[in-house]
């Protein structure tokens, strides 16, 4: 899909572990972000104060 199978081995393993990384990465900065938009609201509503 993004032409990692053509790198040699060494380079195919960095690929991947930096493809890996950048998604943890950008997952993170999503959760982050709902978490700070949802979490207040979602808390009352658990909580009920």
């Amino acid at each position: 899909m993004f032409g990692i199978e053509s790198l040699s081995g060494n380079a195919q393993a960095a690929a991947i572990v930096a493809a890996v990384i950048g998604e943890a990465l950008v997952l993170n900065l999503v959760y982050t972000a709902l978490e700070r938009v949802a979490g207040p609201a979602l808390t009352e509503a658990v909580t009920g104060s």
